[in-house]
């Protein structure tokens, strides 16, 4: 399938799912076991796997090219599948154009400094794609769905009022403004699993012996939370979803579309760079052909 097409279709199943402008966005229009329209699991698994493949071919591009970055955020509930979403979409890539972070809870060294200064050094170097497993968006969902997190931030007092997410939120947005000024493609995936599903998955952990890793008291407290989150991810993505920061919200009941849909977001975003592989100029070409010359030369 020729690229442009590939693109094209690429486009078709992410954009449904794009907010940029977050005034009227509501969680309750999108539901959770969307798959856009699309119903043929195994036709999508192939799609996706073309999809990985072109995204191989757009990150060489990207890395030789030594400009532009892409950062690509996934937010959800616990067992929405970012570990999977991360791992398959990514599987194709040259592992030396790309990293992955993972934001567990603060230290005590990271609560010393500003929330932002963990992910600041996380950003990817030109050339490279960036993934965070959470992020700092963390600060302004579960610390406001438990807001007695604060108090162990080591904040003046004086800064701690009712303001204190409109100020947050304005962080961010300025935050990641400053990232695409300087070339960083920002991509924000909520990956959306309903609460019936996540109860499916978390049986599956417990009833699974290779998953019980994955399982802890803290995500059935967490679960018990539900409709805070909720809440917090709608206000979330109202005030910080923009044309240079747009957020995706996925459908996560079906993990296959997950990947696929976080895919196509990812080809149509580097799509849009005109990526090319650098020319070389006359001297470097004639320096090229005296190796060339060489090499034929060359006995063994």
């Amino acid at each position: 399938m020729k690229i442009k097409k590939m693109v094209k279709e690429a486009a078709e199943i992410s954009e449904p799912f794009r907010i940029t402008k977050g005034e009227k966005f509501r969680l309750k229009d999108y539901h959770p076991a969307d798959t856009g329209g699309l119903k043929d699991k195994g036709k999508a698994l192939k799609t996706l796997q073309r999809g990985v493949e072109l995204l191989s071919h757009f990150q060489e591009k990207l890395y030789a090219q030594d400009r532009w970055a892409m950062l690509m955020i996934f937010q959800a509930m616990d067992a929405a599948g970012k570990d999977g979403a991360i791992k398959h979409v990514m599987s194709g890539i040259n592992p030396q154009g790309c990293s992955v972070t993972s934001f567990k809870a603060p230290s005590s060294e990271e609560l010393d400094h500003d929330y932002m200064w963990r992910a600041h050094k996380a950003i990817p170097e030109r050339g490279k794609m960036g993934l965070f497993n959470r992020s700092y968006y963390e600060e302004v969902l579960v610390v406001r769905v438990h807001e007695e997190i604060l108090g162990a931030q080591h904040l003046p007092k004086e800064l701690i009022g009712k303001d204190i997410w409109a100020t947050r939120y304005q962080d961010i947005n300025n935050f990641e403004t400053y990232l695409a000024n300087n070339g960083v493609i920002v991509l924000k995936f909520f990956l959306h699993l309903s609460k019936g599903e996540q109860k499916k998955r978390f049986l599956e952990r417990l009833e699974m012996p290779e998953k019980n890793w994955k399982f802890s008291l803290a995500d059935v407290k967490e679960r018990s939370c539900w409709k805070d989150y909720q809440k917090a991810y709608e206000e979330m993505i109202q005030n910080t979803a923009s044309k240079h920061a747009p957020w995706y919200v996925i459908p996560a009941d079906n993990k296959w579309f997950t990947r696929l849909a976080v895919a196509s977001a990812a080809i149509e975003a580097l799509n849009s760079l005109d990526l090319q592989f650098p020319e070389v100029d006359k001297d470097k070409k004639k320096e090229l052909e005296k190796v060339r010359v060489a090499l034929l030369q060359d006995q063994e």
